[in-house]
């Protein structure tokens, strides 16, 4: 028996796309991992076409420059002569390539599917779901082709008659608004040991906000960092995000996120939240209080008690444990029971996946 033979795979760029397209691809994923810097994703790129020849020799690199610059994904900085920096258009394609990468399997039918415990304002929008009809229900909801098909079976072709008890009615959604903080962890350990954590986790949040803003326009989505403090950003900025020489101050990002959902109005509130290590600051008046070395009951319990204020305000944490250490299990599985929310370890591919499928569950009720 002569078994396999592995050999290196190389996949064939997509024949269908230009080569600019294909290029741009690529320089979207290298953009993500240099934080926007144009002039050292445009260096990986051409190193890359040298070693693996992205390019034919009609089309090269310098021509795919240009092609950015007249097709308006970079423009020059006015501050710095030769330099390029990206454009809104980029900042745009950037989180749409994120959504396509990471939800790619979306069905369109699976738009929105969140339950929750309250109730939203019912909309225009219809479920696939049929039911007899009721008083009240209004003449938008019946549906003709399957009335009008009862009404065949039950009276016969001969004299058609169509009553009431032939109506069929589709049932109307309700569309719960959620309001989300999304915190991401900008500590040192998310570039820590060569593994390279933070750009998953751009990925991921770029993704969430492209979702929400595209298909969820009325939900609202606050993005926020923390460190050895913790400050709100935009959408815009999450290209652009880097790690810092920071402890993971965890109090700090669920003190801020609690205010910010405390200013919604919607009652469907909601925080994830996406680190790779324990709670290792807090803040003491100006003083930063540290201890890198295991759980510090000091900095653990003031976490928990955030997370147990959380829990009586009904606002659900899922957290998003990017590691595999026994301890820092123990304690997201403590952080979990006391807010009575969802946590998950998952490896950084799978990362994207399991945040929109609990987003999903928490969005959307049918009315009975």
């Amino acid at each position: 028996m002569l078994g396999f033979r592995f050999t290196d795979f190389t996949p064939q760029s997509d024949q269908q796309k230009s080569q600019f397209d294909n290029l741009l691809d690529i320089f979207m994923q290298l953009l993500t991992i240099t934080s926007g810097n144009v002039s050292e994703t445009l260096s990986w790129l051409t190193n890359l076409d040298k070693q693996y020849n992205l390019t034919n020799g009609e089309y090269g690199i310098g021509d795919f420059i240009d092609d950015l610059k007249n097709k308006g994904y970079i423009q020059e900085n006015e501050n710095e002569d030769g330099q390029f920096k990206i454009s809104a258009k980029s900042e745009q394609k950037i989180r749409k390539s994120a959504l396509e990468e990471i939800f790619g399997k979306l069905k369109k039918g699976n738009k929105g599917d969140h339950n929750t415990t309250y109730s939203g304002n019912s909309g225009d929008e219809l479920s696939a779901d049929l039911r007899e009809y009721q008083f009240g229900d209004t003449l938008d909801q019946i549906s003709l082709t399957d009335s009008i098909r009862n009404a065949q079976i039950n009276h016969g072709m001969g004299k058609f008659m169509l009553t009431e008890n032939d109506l069929e009615v589709v049932e109307k959604e309700y569309k719960a608004q959620t309001s989300t903080v999304l915190m991401i962890d900008i500590s040192h350990s998310m570039i820590l040991y060569g593994e390279d954590r933070i750009t998953p986790a751009k990925k991921v949040a770029m993704a969430l906000a492209e979702l929400i803003t595209t298909k969820y326009k009325k939900d609202t989505l606050d993005i926020i960092v923390f460190g050895n403090d913790s400050w709100q950003i935009k959408i815009k900025d999450l290209p652009y995000l880097q790690v810092g020489p920071y402890h993971t101050n965890t109090v700090a990002g669920l003190e801020l996120a609690m205010d910010l959902l405390r200013r919604r109005k919607n009652r469907n509130k909601q925080i994830f939240m996406i680190t790779d290590g324990k709670p290792t600051c807090i803040k003491e008046g100006i003083k930063y209080y540290k201890n890198s070395f295991g759980l510090d009951n000091k900095i653990l319990n003031k976490t928990l008690t955030l997370a147990a204020q959380c829990r009586r305000l009904k606002i659900p944490i899922t957290t998003f444990m990017i590691a595999s250490d026994p301890y820092l299990k123990e304690f997201v599985k403590e952080f979990t029971k006391v807010n009575n929310g969802n946590a998950y370890y998952s490896s950084l591919k799978g990362l994207g996946n399991l945040i929109f499928e609990d987003y999903r569950r928490n969005r959307r009720k049918n009315i009975r």
